[in-house]
């Protein structure tokens, strides 16, 4: 993202947009939106001061279902920013199985090339194009060469008719061209070369040879070994996705992108840390086995955290300025249960608020992705309109708080269940019973006949997610 795109946000803009998509949890907007603006705020101080001003990491504590995942998903898409999830639990010590700690900022790097080929890619696309059509024309009708030092006389404008083949020819290749613009050859069938690489899957048998030393034993292997093409019959329309595709990528400087890619984790990339609490340690108890080996992680992922350089596939990252957020329900275990060193590299703490009813309700109405509309959308694409009282959307929100009360609270993640068995009958009679054209009306009464029996009967595991 550029100053100027990260000028335009400012914290209460950032969560007006989160609103569309997360309802309550405004400690936790409020934090998040001050984060990402101070990224704008840093990259417009003095170069001296830019290197002193370290991003305030950010540890979310709230039970399952209240949105902490999506805050730090929405965020990421609002700055355009490279995002990636990650589990604490898949980290751990050596001598146990699991991925190294590293590998999250190696995830980070991957996904801020992917996104800087796509942009590069976008800028190249126009060109990209006309080669690809040049040779979709190549292979339809082959161009006749002009016998050297031959001119073409002027077109007779009476009847317009061409004077030599080669003119006949570029004619054709033109009107043709029209067509394929068009997508009027879409379907036709053509035979392409299409680019392989030959280079097997590499594995090691027995020693230890970590994630990096094996990525660039893969890459170098790749390089040796010749690329080969493969002939393919395949539709104009596809042969214009493949060939774009390989085109593309060879009018991109690689070289550039991954230099921006790595400026661009640096300084506006998020690592979202989830499950953080699991790797918490029982303070005092003394015991070994599981606890030394997370505590053995959380040590791992200090200097991490603190600012170190990682050595990936495209080259050295600096993860001093690379946001951290971190998530944990801490259940069983408390925030203080993490070393204190850790503990002091996540210097913002926000509790995120165990969802009420009305929130339910709230989250069943307002967003922009709301489990309401996505199953308005899926009727839709049946040519079956589906409507929701005000009271029926009442009725669901209580009854997923009730169930949420008295089994296990999942928050919002309920909502999912309860809607699946409310909607389930309806969705496997369409279209077959009821067919297109018809409309389905979700009232309270039937909100009440269906769900009663999900609300009576204890026994809940089935419907627990």
């Amino acid at each position: 993202m550029t100053t100027q795109e990260l000028k335009d946000l400012t914290p209460r803009q950032i969560v007006a947009e989160l609103d569309q998509y997360i309802i309550g949890q405004h400690d936790a907007k409020r934090y998040v939106s001050i984060a990402l603006r101070n990224r704008w705020r840093r990259m417009n101080s003095t170069p001296e001061m830019q290197q002193e001003i370290t991003p305030n990491n950010i540890l979310m504590i709230g039970a399952t279902g209240v949105g902490k995942t999506e805050i730090a998903r929405r965020l990421a898409k609002i700055a355009d920013a490279p995002f990636t999830k990650v589990e604490a639990s898949k980290f751990t010590e050596v001598g146990y199985v699991g991925r190294d700690v590293e590998s999250m900022v190696r995830d980070l790097v991957e996904q801020s090339v992917n996104m800087v080929k796509a942009a590069k890619k976008e800028q190249v696309k126009t060109r990209a194009l006309q080669i690809v059509e040049d040779m979709i024309l190549d292979i339809l009708i082959p161009p006749i060469k002009q016998p050297s030092g031959f001119m073409l006389d002027e077109p007779n404008d009476k009847n317009d008719v061409p004077d030599t083949d080669a003119e006949l020819n570029e004619r054709t290749r033109e009107r043709f061209r029209e067509k394929i613009r068009k997508g009027e050859m879409d379907e036709r069938k053509i035979e392409i070369d299409v680019q392989q690489n030959a280079a097997p899957n590499i594995g090691m048998i027995g020693g230890t040879v970590d994630e990096l030393s094996m990525m660039n034993i893969q890459e170098m292997i790749g390089g040796m070994m010749p690329r080969r093409g493969k002939k393919r019959k395949v539709t104009i329309a596809e042969a214009k996705k493949i060939m774009l595709e390989e085109e593309a990528a060879k009018l991109i400087d690689m070289d550039e992108v991954k230099d921006e890619a790595i400026r661009k984790a640096e300084n506006t990339g998020i690592i979202f840390i989830d499950e953080i609490d699991k790797i918490a340690t029982s303070r005092g108890s003394g015991s070994g086995g599981p606890d030394v080996s997370r505590e053995g992680v959380q040590r791992d992922m200090l200097p991490i955290v603190e600012g170190t350089t990682v050595n990936t596939k495209y080259g050295s990252i600096n993860t001093d300025h690379i946001l951290f957020v971190a998530a944990g329900a801490f259940h069983v275990s408390k925030p203080s249960d993490l070393i204190p060193e850790l503990q002091g590299r996540f210097p913002i703490r926000v509790e995120l608020q165990s969802l009420s009813e009305d929130d339910f309700f709230q989250i069943l109405k307002a967003p922009k992705n709301a489990l309401t509309k996505q199953y308005v959308a899926m009727m839709e694409s049946e040519q079956v309109e589906l409507t929701f009282d005000e009271d029926s959307l009442r009725e669901i929100a209580r009854i997923a708080f009730q169930v949420n009360s008295e089994v296990e609270n999942i928050g919002a993640r309920r909502l999912q269940t309860v809607m699946s068995h409310l909607l389930n009958d309806f969705m496997f009679d369409i279209p077959d019973v009821i067919g297109a054209g018809s409309k389905v009306v979700i009232t309270k009464e039937m909100v009440s006949e269906k769900l009663n029996e999900l609300v009576k009967n204890r026994d809940l595991s089935q419907f627990i997610l």
